[in-house]
């Protein structure tokens, strides 16, 4: 992405002739990069860091191991589930997840007999849907980045948030479930699989060690964003007008949460990790391609924002029937599952038209905080498309190919997430957010 986004954004220039391609490079493309590191860095490198942090120490293999244990063997799709969607919602990335699960769901799906061609499909589903797009308050980046177009919160449309959430998840439950019953009835066990797993003996916090920083980000996001920023919130707007910038940003509360439940894991953990300083570069580090990629998708949207023929796209969305929901579902869809990355979809899609979608929602009387919540269920639907980075490292770690596994991840996380992002656009026309 970071090569092929500067490339295909200059061929674009040269092409429509608008502007030299060293033009869109320097001036546009780079000033997109640029800008969209300038907010979301924080995020990023903060969620990486708590990420590495957790993983590193166990924690969060004994947040899966609990669910795993009180849950039983019966329900042991339920247990991958519920075990991401915990760790995903508690702000640890998605990739550090999916190492994080696999070798506890592997182990559980060979005990049981469940086909392991559903564990993909079972992490994708935790990771990668409610837990990601429709849960109020998820710390995931991309519940960050409608903030500065919608003027809303990470709270955005709770009731909407909740109900397509439960949708999700009892209709993925519903299938996840069905096709181990139908493959193991067909006499299809686990698989002659070998999997390489590290003994982690019991070198592992214990459970409510390792769920406390996790708590801890709940209680602060919700306490910076509807609290403390509300009531103390001139203080930091007046400052940020002598800057000559906005007022309150939205995303402060996320930063703040997850650097305390760093320093949290700095303090609980240190028993657990056994070079600090090195998990912490390495999470560091980590956080740098993730927002370079991301980063390079916006830097590509902002040069076709500037092309003259981007009016004819801009006028096609626009003139789409229906309301502004409808609107910014299909451009975020549409374009997360161009680029393979709801995140990346989202940055484009509000970047070249987010101002609009907001002029759009207030003439006709559309709540902001659903457009926030509808533009980003969009976009995790078609992102996982099967050229999508995240669905061809889940399949690497698990060892499995597109042929034995897409299927399942396809139905849990495209067409069960637009099933739900359409209730949510009939619930918030009926004006329930």
């Amino acid at each position: 992405m970071i090569i092929l986004a500067p490339l295909l954004a200059g061929l674009a220039a040269v092409i429509s002739g608008d502007f030299p391609a060293i033009v869109a490079y320097t001036e546009i493309f780079m000033k997109g990069v640029g800008g969209f590191v300038i907010k979301y860095f924080p995020v990023f490198l903060t969620g990486a860091i708590f990420g590495k942090l957790m993983g590193a120490s166990g924690a969060s293999k004994t947040i899966s191991h609990f669910f795993v244990d009180k849950l039983g063997k019966e329900r042991a799709i339920l247990a991958v589930v519920l075990a991401t969607a915990l760790l995903v919602y508690g702000g640890v990335s998605l990739f550090v997840v999916v190492f994080a699960i696999y070798p506890i769901g592997a182990s559980l799906y060979r005990e049981v007999g469940i086909p392991k061609r559903l564990l993909p499909a079972s992490i994708a589903f935790g990771a990668f849907t409610f837990a990601m797009t429709s849960l109020p308050g998820t710390p995931q980046y991309i519940n960050t980045m409608p903030i500065q177009y919608f003027n809303t919160n990470i709270y955005a449309a709770p009731v909407l948030g909740l109900t397509s959430s439960l949708v999700m998840g009892v209709l993925g439950m519903m299938w996840l479930n069905r096709r181990a019953k139908k493959l193991m009835a067909a006499g299809e066990g686990y698989g002659d699989h070998v999997e390489n797993f590290v003994n982690d003996g019991d070198n592992l916090p214990g459970f409510g060690l390792s769920i406390t920083p996790i708590f801890a980000i709940f209680i602060l996001n919700y306490y910076f964003t509807n609290t403390y920023f509300k009531s103390y919130g001139d203080r930091y707007t007046g400052a940020m007008e002598k800057l000559g910038t906005s007022g309150i940003n939205g995303i402060w509360p996320v930063i703040i949460s997850l650097s305390a439940a760093i320093i949290l894991c700095m303090i609980l953990f240190r028993s657990y990790i056994k070079d600090m300083k090195k998990e912490m570069a390495e999470g560091a580090v980590g956080s740098l391609l993730p927002i370079m990629n991301t980063g390079s998708e916006v830097g590509y949207g902002a040069v076709i924002k500037s092309l003259a023929a981007f009016l004819i796209i801009k006028d096609g969305i626009l003139s789409i029937p229906g309301t502004p929901l409808i609107k910014v579902a299909v451009s975020t869809t549409t374009l997360a599952g161009m680029v393979g990355s709801s995140s990346g979809g989202t940055a484009i899609a509000l970047g070249a038209l987010g101002d609009t979608f907001m002029k759009l929602a207030t003439a006709t009387g559309v709540n902001p905080e659903a457009m926030h919540r509808i533009a980003i269920m969009a976009a995790g639907g078609l992102d996982t498309f099967p050229h999508s980075g995240a669905v061809i490292t889940l399949l690497a770690v698990c060892g499995l190919t597109h042929k034995e596994s897409y299927k399942d991840i396809a139905v849990c996380t495209m067409a069960i997430p637009l099933v739900a992002t359409t209730l949510g656009i009939m619930l918030a026309t009926m004006g329930i957010n």
